[in-house]
């Protein structure tokens, strides 16, 4: 019968990130430092708003959007922080978590046949949805660039079949943050294109100095642009599953009958629990933001002294050196550490082909993990010369 199956799904590839993770089950005192996942516990308050859930039985369907009074809080977040402007009743859906969010949009929005653009190196989770939407997805090399998509690099690439651009800033792998400015150029290059943007910003309380800025903030975007954002990453919230689409009513009107179909809602504990995370939790982001802040730097300083040159992340808790001194392809280079020092990283490659010569290391872990986890790098290192 594998014949009968759908070719697009045939074509998929298990996550690259996923497949060392599973490696090192069966490693025993390995070390990972390949999840994009807090190492912080979700602040208590927040379990205890999902255990009053509970103990209320509020355990039945919600509205496919969500409950409304997530949906405001949501909008209120947002405008507090970055300055949109969104309707709770009609412009916010909330979804099972970010990932569900790329997923209804990119099937709303794609046709066929249509382009969607993709700085590259960037998240895995992009491309398969694209390709499974009948999307054919382009690439924008922006290694010499700082790993940064800018107006310049863009400009080439569109054509009369893009449908859509995607910016997911700050980034996953490079931990790389747009300006201002970076940000105003894009939006005069997209204004009047007949264009979509997906902003995936679930990073946006993870940006270190200068605060998070959204490109639907700027100009005409907000009418084009669908913001993502959720809860995993700011709240430590990653099995609780929430994420929200940001979008004009007009849109949201069709986003929604995708997501309705798909997973009819997220889960109610969960909203009730995301609920109190953003009316009484909008700061809890703020410790957990200076921790990343100073295992940033130690790490960084700790590869420098390695020989491993690295762009210096301005959001997210991910860092990606260069290893292309060795000679190795990033999946040897990853797979080599992981059996003799038993130390996981993310081959570059995981990242599409423009990842190869670089890994990835999250530094979402406590300090005395990432130091013995660098130690047993930098033994491996000097073995390779």
């Amino acid at each position: 019968m594998e014949h009968l199956i759908n070719p697009a799904v045939k074509e998929i590839q298990i996550s690259g990130i996923r497949k060392i993770s599973n490696r090192v089950a069966e490693i025993p005192g390995a070390l990972t430092l390949t999840i994009g996942q807090p190492d912080f516990p979700t602040p208590a308050h927040i379990v205890e708003a999902g255990k009053r859930a509970l103990e209320q039985q509020k355990t039945v369907y919600t509205p496919n959007p969500g409950i409304l009074e997530l949906r405001q809080a949501a909008a209120a977040f947002v405008g507090s922080k970055y300055g949109l402007t969104y309707r709770g009743a009609d412009e916010v859906i909330v979804t099972v978590g970010a990932s569900e969010a790329v997923d209804i949009v990119l099937r709303t929005i794609v046709t066929p046949g249509a382009e969607v653009i993709l700085p590259a190196p960037v998240y895995p989770g992009y491309e398969p949805l694209i390709r499974l939407a009948g999307g054919v997805p382009v690439y924008v090399d922006t290694r010499k660039n700082g790993f940064k998509l800018t107006a310049e690099l863009l400009e080439p690439h569109l054509t009369e079949r893009t449908r859509c651009v995607i910016l997911c800033y700050p980034s996953n792998p490079t931990g790389q943050v747009l300006s201002e400015a970076e940000l105003n150029d894009l939006a005069a290059l997209l204004e009047q294109r007949e264009v979509f943007v997906l902003s995936d910003e679930i990073y946006s309380e993870l940006v270190y100095g200068e605060p998070h800025r959204s490109i639907a903030a700027i100009g005409g975007m907000r009418e084009k642009t669908i913001v993502i954002n959720g809860l995993s990453k700011s709240h430590a919230m990653t099995g609780w599953r929430i994420g929200f689409t940001f979008a004009p009513a007009a849109l949201t009107q069709h986003l929604v009958k995708v997501h309705q179909y798909n997973v009819t809602c997220a889960s109610s504990v969960s909203q009730y629990a995301a609920l109190e995370a953003l009316t009484h939790g909008a700061d809890d982001a703020l410790p957990m933001r200076e921790a990343y802040v100073r295992r940033r730097d130690y790490v960084l300083d700790r590869l420098s002294r390695m020989g491993l040159a690295a762009e210096k992340p301005s959001g997210a808790f991910y860092v990606f050196p260069s290893i292309e001194r060795f000679g190795l392809r990033s999946e040897e280079f990853a797979y080599r550490l992981l059996e003799e020092e038993k130390v996981a990283v993310v081959p570059g490659d995981a990242f599409t082909s423009y990842g190869e010569g670089y890994v990835r290391l999250s530094y979402a872990y406590a300090d005395d993990v990432l130091e013995q986890a660098l130690d047993r790098v930098e033994r491996f290192v000097k073995k390779l010369g």
